[in-house]
């Protein structure tokens, strides 16, 4: 009986120590499975403009007396909120488009690059910048439009998580282009 269980176990060590050095595993993220995208038309909300957002997207009012500016989409599936907001313009477009680039600029200490690309549709009187923000930064994607003298909307995407580009990379690149596309169907619905 003791022969048998020392031979047990050396046949044991001999066939966990046979084969290659054990290596671990890298550390893996949930895969993702990603929803088709189709769009519809907002413009049943208060406010001088319309857009499309997609299909898994709802518009989140967030009004109060003190803050009636303010409304969110929120990607519920993917913890994501973009944050909106909108002032009209009265001789503070200089101090609108300063606050909403130290807004972009104030990630620039976990940022590894910010790309700024100007938007111009002079057809519908839409003008802005598009900031592409890559690395851990509290958010990946902001942006700002105006019709340079009456309207400014502004719009930054934020994951409720702590930020980790690694992770939610994937997730951050689909819906930015939920964002691009937003500022591509963008519209004022009130005149100039």
């Amino acid at each position: 009986m003791k022969i048998r269980s020392v031979l047990f176990s050396l046949v044991a060590l001999a066939l966990i120590s046979c084969g290659s050095d054990p290596v671990p595993k890298p550390e893996g993220y949930y895969r993702i499975d990603l929803p088709e995208k189709t769009y519809h038309k907002v413009d049943s909300i208060p406010f001088p403009f319309s857009f499309e957002i997609p299909q898994y997207a709802e518009v989140n009012l967030r009004r109060t007396m003190d803050e009636p500016e303010f409304l969110n989409i929120d990607f519920r599936r993917f913890g994501a909120r973009l944050h909106l907001s909108y002032k009209p313009i009265d001789s503070n477009a200089y101090q609108l488009l300063e606050d909403a680039r130290t807004l972009v600029y104030k990630h620039v200490v976990k940022a590894q690059d910010i790309k700024e690309n100007l938007i111009i549709n002079p057809e519908v009187r839409v003008f802005g910048t598009y900031y592409e923000i890559a690395g851990n930064a509290a958010s990946g994607a902001q942006f700002y439009l105006t019709d340079s003298t009456n309207h400014f909307f502004r719009g930054a995407l934020y994951f409720n998580v702590v930020p980790n580009y690694d992770s939610i990379a994937p997730v951050q690149d689909f819906l930015k282009e939920d964002v691009e596309y937003l500022i591509e169907s963008f519209k004022w619905t009130r005149p100039q």
